[in-house]
């Protein structure tokens, strides 16, 4: 692509870049995967995922979003859009590999210690802090924009157990970000 190229689907917004890509112009497409890519492996590696493996499943995700682009409407963001594919073929992924029974009944020991008020948050810290389930559920109504019933029927549990882990991972990641003068951070709510 050249420079003209490249800045010319730079200053498209994502509707227009994908309404270009549903016409088959796949250097629209690229560039709606360089501005999401990092965001989709990040709430990927939120919700467990490891390296290559957040790789992996983020570049299904844009070729998932690439054949499915002319059901993108712009209801949404195109952002929000493909994090959901993602999360949602994480947990494809995660089921088939029967790893998702033995992670919700796993809690992690190890709390690691907080460093002085003053120190920037460390949300990754935090979230691996949280058990498997908690750290799923919370990470795909926050990370990827699932509603509460959205995240239940994608991990196939019911609506109140995963309303219980973001509750409680919520509650979790406040005491542990929470500065040390007491101040609580206020959390999402409605999110049903």
């Amino acid at each position: 692509m050249t420079g003209s190229e490249h800045s010319r689907y730079a200053s498209l917004h994502d509707v227009e870049l994908c309404n270009l890509a549903a016409t088959g112009e796949r250097r629209a497409f690229g560039e709606l995967v360089r501005r999401h890519g990092s965001s989709v492996r990040g709430v990927l590696r939120r919700m467990g995922a490891q390296g290559a493996e957040a790789d992996d499943v983020a570049q299904d995700a844009f070729l998932t979003a690439f054949e499915r682009i002319s059901e993108f409407r712009g209801e949404g963001t195109f952002a929000a859009w493909v994090r959901k594919i993602a999360a949602r073929l994480y947990l494809r992924r995660l089921q088939r590999d029967r790893r998702l029974g033995a992670m919700t009944a796993e809690a992690v020991e190890e709390e690691t210690p907080r460093s002085d008020a003053h120190a920037a948050i460390d949300l990754e810290g935090a979230l691996k802090a949280l058990n498997a389930a908690e750290r799923i559920c919370v990470t795909m109504c926050f990370g990827a924009g699932l509603s509460h019933s959205e995240a239940a029927e994608a991990l196939n549990l019911p609506l109140g157990t995963v309303k219980s882990h973001v509750k409680r991972g919520l509650e979790k990641l406040r005491t542990r970000l929470a500065p040390d003068d007491g101040a609580v951070l206020e959390g999402r709510r409605g999110n049903g």
